[in-house]
């Protein structure tokens, strides 16, 4: 397990913004929810899970700037770093009692991720990662699955609802990967479907549409886990292109020839 100052700092934080959303979680009928856009749900919990963050953050690396999902950019005093902050990935499942949500906390350093923690409270699976130091899952080295055949292969995918995304081309994807793979994925919180493919629990992953505090922990997660990361046309910078494909390298390199094929 790391035991640096940093993971330190993140997971005390994170563990915190969580135990708002367990009690939220089993008050969720009574939760006060807007809308942001159409499909796309933000609760008193998000808001409430993200300043606790904040705070925690600040207090022990002040300075420090923030990409976050409900407060947005904003700049620190020390321009090399940044946290990308999403405290409550998977609000929809949130919002309707599905038990599949997390909180995701990347740190990035002079324009790389050099830490991250994933927490699922539901579960309470705590996944961790610190460039160079490996990743783990409650104190337990994870690796990615090694398998490679596509037949063997579970593969976890993004859906694009109501006014978001390219429902023609996601179509087009999935009728192609389906053909070749021995089952496919939806689940609702990218965060976790990242840490699940670090573990081993999917075999591969790929989604277009997300932002960079959905993927940044996400992204070092599988990496220290031997894995493979690009977006999901296989560019270098998944963060900067808001899409992502994943997965060992022999199922990373299948999974980019089937999207590639899909768009013909």
């Amino acid at each position: 397990m790391i035991r640096s100052p940093l993971m330190t700092v993140m997971t005390d934080a994170v563990m915190k913004a969580s135990r708002s959303l367990k009690r939220d979680f089993g008050e969720v009928e009574n939760l006060q929810v807007s809308r942001k856009g159409p499909g796309d749900f933000v609760s008193a919990a998000d808001r409430k899970a993200e300043t606790i963050l904040r705070e925690s953050l600040e207090k022990s690396r002040p300075g420090y700037g923030f990409v976050m999902e409900e407060g947005g950019v904003i700049e620190g005093t020390d321009t090399s770093h940044r946290w990308h902050i999403d405290p409550l990935d998977g609000t929809t499942n949130f919002l309707h009692g599905l038990p599949q949500f997390a909180i995701s906390v990347g740190l990035e350093r002079d324009g790389q991720i050099v830490a991250g923690v994933i927490y699922d409270p539901a579960k309470d699976e705590l996944f961790i990662a610190e460039r160079g130091k490996g990743a783990y899952l409650n104190n337990r080295r994870i690796r990615v699955a090694a398998r490679g055949d596509l037949a063997d292969a579970v593969v976890a995918c993004g859906l694009p609802h109501i006014g978001k995304g390219d429902h023609g081309l996601f179509l087009r994807e999935t009728a192609t990967v389906m053909g070749y793979v021995g089952g496919m994925r939806r689940w609702g919180a990218a965060a976790l479907d990242l840490a699940y493919v670090a573990c081993g629990r999917f075999d591969a992953y790929w989604e277009r549409g997300l932002n960079s505090w959905d993927i940044a922990a996400g992204i070092l997660m599988i990496r220290e886990a031997g894995g493979f990361v690009s977006d999901a046309d296989g560019g270098s910078d998944p963060m900067a292109k808001g899409s992502i494909a994943c997965g060992n390298e022999i199922m990373h390199r299948e999974l980019l020839k089937l999207l590639k094929k899909a768009k013909g």
